[in-house]
């Protein structure tokens, strides 16, 4: 009889595709979401930082403190666009080799 058990590298892809599918696939509804949230902060955050910094350059091509700010915003979700990203493949992957064991 075949068991319905999360194949290790299906859940790595599937959060390499979208971080927290890996997850629900492999029945952890709630921390994969709480990853999709996580994952849509960080790129609200990279927009947000982006765009403001669009602002600032196009008014005047001075470095100001506006500017700066907004820099870092958007280094921020960069950065943790990445770490989530990393974290979630990372997961998935260790989660659904201990569920076969």
């Amino acid at each position: 009889m075949l068991e319905n058990r999360p194949h290790p590298g299906v859940a790595a892809v599937l959060s390499f595709v979208f971080n927290g599918l890996g997850q629900i696939y492999n029945g952890q509804i709630k921390k994969g979401f709480f990853l999709i949230f996580l994952s849509t902060i960080s790129m609200l955050l990279m927009i947000t930082g982006g765009v403001l910094a669009i602002i600032y350059l196009s008014k005047a091509l001075v470095i100001s403190r506006p500017l700066v700010v907004s820099l870092i915003v958007f280094l921020l979700g960069i950065i943790f666009a990445a770490a989530i990203g990393i974290f979630s493949i990372f997961d998935a992957y260790n989660t659904a080799r201990k569920l076969n064991q």
